[in-house]
């Protein structure tokens, strides 16, 4: 799952488990597992060790951490890669890469009352490896603002989304609310529907049925937006 070049360091069986453990995570919640979530999963005695590792993965490069949160780790993947027609041509031999990746497109601002997936929305293309996500993604979508950075979503970040319309309580989605697409908490309660941010700075949203209101998808993974090369 985790291809390594000579210059890359060498991780550790422990720090393997933990990176595999972010990602699956990641790819079901739509968030990075806390410290004790760590801990607890893989049979450390305190958050501390868990901590530990993860200071050594963020040493070695596999990871970022982001201090003041609970959530803030971030995947530092090499397998997104821009469409560049003279990079891929398509009389060339497939690579073991280019066989196990997905085309997303990348979503910018959306206009209101548009389709998402519009053509007009879309900012650019990316191949990525799907071995990154263990439920598929449909798009990319280019965060916006900073009301999740509890749980390390950031302003500028790429959030993986799959499209649906089921979802449960906790997730975290894309949805429209009037003329606005946002990334909330979904939560349904016997009156209402909430969508909660991941920063106390920021309100709950309530959908009482006076403005339109669709789920455009669940959150899949987060990839870290840097620079490509």
């Amino acid at each position: 799952m985790h291809s390594k070049t000579d210059s890359q360091p060498k991780l550790t069986e422990r720090q393997q488990q933990i990176l595999e453990l972010i990602e699956r995570t990641i790819a079901h919640t739509g968030a990075p597992p806390t410290r004790a979530e760590i801990a607890a999963e893989l049979g450390f005695r305190s958050a501390n060790a868990a901590e530990e590792h993860l200071q050594a993965l963020a040493r070695k490069g596999a990871i970022e951490l982001i201090s003041g949160t609970s959530r803030g780790i971030r995947l530092k993947s090499d397998a997104l890669k821009s469409i560049h027609a003279a990079n891929w041509p398509p009389t060339a031999k497939p690579t073991d890469w280019e066989r196990d990746t997905l085309s997303l497109p990348l979503i910018g601002r959306v206009a209101a009352g548009s389709p998402i997936l519009a053509q007009e929305h879309v900012e650019q293309t990316f191949q990525i490896n799907s071995g990154l996500f263990q439920r598929k993604p449909d798009y990319l979508l280019k965060v916006k603002g900073m009301s999740m950075q509890g749980i390390g979503i950031l302003d500028g970040d790429f959030l993986a989304v799959q499209i649906t319309q089921e979802v449960k309580n906790g997730q975290i989605v894309v949805a429209r609310l009037g003329n606005d697409v946002t990334v909330k908490r979904f939560w349904r309660t016997a009156h209402h529907i909430e969508l909660r941010p991941e920063n106390p700075d920021f309100d709950t949203l309530l959908v009482n049925g006076k403005e339109q209101f669709a789920i455009e998808g669940v959150a899949v993974g987060l990839i870290r937006n840097t620079p490509l090369m």
